[in-house]
């Protein structure tokens, strides 16, 4: 399987600064600020997200990582809608309220149940400071598939991980070969594939897709600067850390639930609170 390396933050800020013209957000988070990524890991959906009745994000694409942004803290508003609606009358989602909390970095992904339906977790990241020479290696199962094991260098590390649980470890430095087998089993339905566990870095793991579908992937995001004093907390796809820009809050906000619209009208949606 390949490895999921795209990154949607450009995209989506277009859109935005057409639709959100002249309210951007300050360039450094305020103490009242939440960190937000977004993962889009429902495959074939493609959707629209509106604010209080403005679409704040176009097209946003199975795979595509937003982030990160700085959010204020607080409850919104947001309908979702299929992708290219003409307005939110008739919503896939929503309108639901959804809410922050000031000074936590944060992830929602989209993805899909162990039985394949659509859903949402909001996962908390774990942005605590790690000893020198060690990485922090996180991995979250958001595939259509039952309990799997984590095989690293060809030994299992994690046994049994269920749809949406996460796992938090802490490695030395260094790089390593990651696959996902069915639980109990060493035959990966995902990878191998090299995964540069850094020095100082939450490096987090997805799983995403469907089995029997047969289109299974890995994504991999990067929170850095967690030794020392950290200047703050950069997240990116692959390894790649995604550049802070002053985005508008209703993009934020929106990209928070652009995860959610998927499977067509009759969805089963829930929104997960995660912690390390």
């Amino acid at each position: 399987m390949r490895t999921t390396t795209r990154l949607a933050a450009a995209a989506a800020v277009g859109a935005v600064a057409l639709a959100f013209a002249g309210a951007a957000a300050p360039a450094t988070a305020a103490s009242s600020d939440a960190r937000l990524s977004v993962l889009h890991g429902v495959p074939d959906a493609t959707v629209d997200v509106y604010l209080d009745g403005k679409r704040a994000l176009n097209d946003f694409k199975p795979g595509d990582l937003a982030g990160p942004l700085d959010v204020p803290a607080g409850s919104h508003s947001i309908a979702i809608t299929a992708g290219d609606a003409e307005n939110d009358d008739k919503p896939i989602i929503g309108p639901v309220d959804v809410k922050l909390t000031a000074g936590t970095s944060y992830t929602a992904a989209a993805h899909l149940t162990a039985d394949g339906k659509p859903t949402a977790t909001l996962y908390t990241d774990d942005t605590s400071k790690l000893a020198a020479g060690k990485g922090r290696l996180t991995v979250r199962h958001t595939a259509a598939a039952p309990a799997v094991d984590v095989l690293a260098n060809k030994e299992v590390v994690i046994k049994g991980l269920e749809n949406p649980d996460e796992k938090v470890l802490e490695l030395p430095a260094g790089t390593i070969s990651a696959a996902v087998a069915a639980a109990g089993s060493t035959d990966p339905v995902i990878g191998p594939a090299d995964v540069n566990v850094a020095e100082g870095v939450n490096t987090i793991v997805y799983a995403w897709g469907s089995l029997d579908d047969k289109n299974l992937e890995f994504a991999v995001q990067t929170i850095k600067d967690l030794h020392g004093s950290p200047s703050g907390v950069n997240t990116g796809n692959a390894g790649l850390a995604a550049e802070q820009s002053p985005m508008t809050t209703a993009w934020a906000l929106a990209g928070l639930l652009a995860l959610v619209a998927a499977g067509g009208t009759g969805a089963t949606i829930a929104v997960r609170a995660r912690r390390s």
